[in-house]
C-alpha cells in the first residue's frame, strides 16, 4: 500500500511540475505581408515616376504624408506638405524638368508599418541662377509609413547629388 501511495504522490508531483513548465498558448502572429508591402512600395515609386513625367502636382503631393520632410541637394529641408508644394511648384513649371528614379533596395520592417527604398536618380532642370539646362544624378533614400487605409506615404525623402560640386568663386 505504501508503494501505491508513493507512486501516486510521485505522479501528482510530476504532473504539477509539468503543468507549471508548459509554455503559454502562442499568440496569433500577425500575417506576414512583407512581400506584398515590398511590391506596394515599388508600385508607389512607379506611380511617382509617372507623376513626375506628367508634372502632376496633385499626384506628387499625394506621395507624401502630411508631416513628411523632403531634403534636396543644396536646399533647406521642406517640412510638411505646404512646404513641399512650395518647392515643387517652380520645379514643375520648368520646361526642361525631367526626373526619374529607380530603387535598387526595398525593405519593410517586420512590424509592417515602416519601409524604405534606396536607389539612383537622374534629373534635368534649368539652373535658376544661370538659366542653363543642367543634368544631375545621384542617390536617394525614402522612408515610408503605412497609413491607416493600408496605403504607403513618404515621411522622409532625401536625395544626394553625385554631380561634382562647383568650388566657390573667390
Amino acid at each position: 500500500m505504501k508503494s501505491l501511495a508513493l507512486l501516486c504522490a510521485t505522479a501528482a508531483i510530476a504532473l504539477a511540475v509539468t503543468a507549471c513548465n508548459q509554455a503559454p498558448p502562442a499568440a496569433t502572429a500577425p500575417p506576414d505581408t512583407h512581400d506584398a508591402d515590398v511590391k506596394a512600395l515599388n508600385d508607389v515609386e512607379v506611380k511617382a515616376n509617372s507623376d513626375w513625367a506628367a508634372k502632376n502636382a496633385n499626384g506628387l503631393l499625394a506621395f507624401y504624408a502630411d508631416d513628411a520632410v523632403l531634403m534636396t541637394p543644396g536646399g533647406e529641408p521642406a517640412k510638411g506638405k505646404d512646404a513641399i508644394k512650395a518647392g515643387l511648384t517652380p520645379m514643375l513649371a520648368d520646361k526642361a524638368l525631367s526626373l526619374t528614379f529607380k530603387a535598387n533596395k526595398v525593405d519593410v520592417a517586420k512590424s509592417g508599418d515602416l519601409g524604405y527604398t534606396q536607389g539612383d536618380y537622374q534629373m534635368t532642370m534649368t539652373d535658376p541662377a544661370t538659366h542653363k539646362v543642367v543634368n544631375d544624378h545621384g542617390t536617394y533614400v525614402t522612408t515610408y509609413r503605412k497609413q491607416t487605409d493600408g496605403s504607403w506615404k513618404a515621411v522622409a525623402d532625401i536625395a544626394t547629388s553625385g554631380a561634382p560640386s562647383t568650388p566657390p568663386k573667390h
